[in-house]
């Protein structure tokens, strides 16, 4: 007998081992269908993961950051699998979850220009439209890297991931960079209207000198978005010059962060016409772009 604990509290038992998507449907239906993953004794695993003796589990979905995560981490395997269909002779590198989106670091015969990312996005969508399976072909959830498979196609990356492809709906590429090793830049959401509002022009846009600052910036726009502030971020691997060039022509304010404002909690904030207003707190800037309303 196998006793599973939920997060309520509640006890379980089972006469054997199962997998987190079938205590998930054994709890509803609902629940079944938004699995994206588990945790099971706090180890985030995929839905297949076999349960083989006494645990604490919980359902992972889409409504917490762990289920975005999961659903970018898993964009961007199906990324993967959309450019070695299109361009076959592609050596993949690795890819993952990045901020508000994700994105994979291809090996190219010839480099790639902007103009291909439409071409990619639409097979991403019949890659999604098929719904695909995505399995582990081990079930270790302590190694980094692991190796899945999506459909006929098979790659190694950090998990877990979603079981099937049909829940990658709300996805948009949007950058590419480097020459012949060029990285494809994505975002993905739980839902369009999610990926609507971040398509909305923004306010603020959060940039980092460098991925050691990643982390940070995202955290940074996240506290933005709770204070009402319509904020993306860039964690592009791409020079800070140029970041910051490429919004000022579109962006209101510019969030730098770099070493320093990670390790102080503070940022360095610049308005798109190049005017410096100095190191700020996050709740100063979001007292300053969205002030407290006042009473008449």
């Amino acid at each position: 007998m196998i006793h599973i604990t939920l997060p309520d509290g509640s006890l379980r038992e089972y006469d054997q081992p199962l997998s987190v998507f079938e205590v998930a449907a054994s709890i509803s239906l609902g629940l079944a269908n938004a699995a994206l993953a588990g945790r099971v004794d706090g180890v985030l695993v995929d839905c297949g993961f076999l349960i083989k003796c006494d645990a604490r589990v919980s359902i992972v979905t889409s409504q917490e950051p762990d289920g975005l995560e999961i659903l970018r981490r898993s964009c961007a395997l199906m990324l993967a699998m959309a450019v070695k269909q299109l361009h076959p002779n592609t050596q993949l590198r690795a890819g993952s979850a990045l901020g508000d989106g994700f994105f994979y670091e291809f090996a190219f015969q010839r480099s790639l220009t902007l103009a291909a990312l439409p071409v990619i996005e639409a097979r991403m969508r019949e890659l999604a439209a098929t719904n695909h399976s995505i399995r582990r072909q081990e079930q270790t959830p302590t190694e980094r890297l692991s190796l899945y498979r999506l459909g006929d196609f098979e790659g190694f990356a950090a998990g877990p991931h979603v079981p099937t492809t049909k829940v990658l709906q709300a996805f948009a590429l949007d950058h590419i960079s480097g020459t012949l090793q060029q990285r494809i830049y994505g975002t993905c959401w739980s839902s369009q209207q999610e990926l609507d509002t971040w398509r909305a022009p923004p306010q603020v846009v959060v940039v980092n000198i460098d991925e050691r600052q990643s982390d940070y910036a995202h955290s940074v726009t996240e506290a933005l978005r709770r204070r009402g502030l319509r904020a993306n971020s860039d964690l592009r691997h791409e020079k800070i010059s140029r970041k910051i060039r490429q919004h000022s022509q579109k962006v209101p304010y510019l969030l730098v962060v770099g070493e320093k404002e990670k390790d102080g909690g503070f940022v360095s904030m610049r308005s798109g016409n190049g005017e410096d207003f100095g190191e700020k707190g996050i709740e100063a800037v979001c007292d300053l772009l969205n002030p407290p309303k006042t009473g008449a």
